[in-house]
């Protein structure tokens, strides 16, 4: 299953992508997607509401906004150097184990909303990331455990300023949770939507101009380590985003380097999970 959110920020309603790639609205559910209905049998119960009442729920347009799949958050946790050559392209070591950090959950922004570079910004990049959203309650879960915690899967660009992350002392978290810093969809993909998280192809590209091209083989801590890993540390909820790093690719890590400016278009997708693009503005 395919769950999308859609209608103006603040505002969005709960929806299905079905398989034929149409959109419906599935606000009769009752539910939006937030802890309580990852943490029950929310996916379970909706999956039975789209198969009796799916025909008859309103079609949502291609042209409406679609907003992030999910709820706020608790938190948003990502993983820095994942990908051995995003490692060796920013200069740093492969880590011996991962390394975690916070991105507020205020910068959670639809697929394809503007991303606003903000004030003081020179070093404005992007990173094309798999994330994954809990769908149980996660403490001192196993790495075998792992997988029953997951609700699904979802496209994540985790925009970052450098100068705020590198430069500026501190923890990355700075760099990293910027209004609008994490476009997040177009959909949240149930795993048996995907037939193997470790051999998705990720890209983005600027302008047109190809940027990153990976795959999730590469990842130097799968997906099942992670949530049992961070599961040691802090109790995972229902809903809680874990994204997994990036591949090579990014603008620190290009010759000449360029960082983003107001216009340009940042485009990206991960095989399965569709694709999302970004205007870039300045701070108004």
């Amino acid at each position: 299953m395919k769950l999308i959110r859609f209608g103006p920020a603040g505002a969005e309603r709960p929806g299905v992508q079905l398989p034929d790639g149409r959109r419906i609205d599935v606000s009769a559910f009752g539910e939006d997607y937030g802890e309580s209905f990852f943490g029950g049998d929310g996916l379970e119960r909706l999956a039975r509401w789209v198969e009796r009442e799916g025909a008859r729920a309103p079609a949502v347009g291609d042209d409406v906004r679609l907003g992030p799949p999910i709820q706020r958050p608790s938190k948003i946790i990502c993983v820095g150097l994942n990908y051995r050559d995003h490692a060796k392209e920013s200069g740093m070591p492969v880590p011996a184990e991962p390394v975690i950090f916070f991105k507020a959950t205020t910068a959670l922004v639809g697929p394809n909303d503007d991303v606003i570079i903000p004030k003081g910004s020179t070093k404005t990049d992007w990173e094309v990331e798999l994330a994954v959203v809990i769908g149980a309650r996660a403490s001192y879960v196993s790495e075998a455990d792992a997988t029953k915690h997951i609700a699904g899967y979802v496209l994540h660009n985790d925009y970052s300023e450098r100068v705020f992350q590198l430069e500026r002392g501190g923890q990355w978290v700075k760099g990293k949770s910027c209004d609008t810093f994490a476009p997040l969809g177009p959909f949240l993909a149930t795993p048996d939507e995907i037939a193997d998280v470790h051999d998705l192809k990720l890209w983005l590209t600027v302008n047109g101009e190809p940027k990153q091209d990976g795959t999730t083989r590469d990842l130097v801590f799968g997906v099942p380590m992670l949530v049992g890993y961070i599961s040691q540390f802090m109790t995972l909820l229902p809903g809680d985003v874990i994204s997994t790093g990036t591949p090579a690719g990014v603008a620190m890590g290009h010759r000449p380097v360029r960082f983003l400016h107001p216009g340009d278009v940042v485009e990206l997708g991960i095989d399965g999970l569709g694709s999302s693009r970004q205007r870039l503005r300045a701070y108004a």
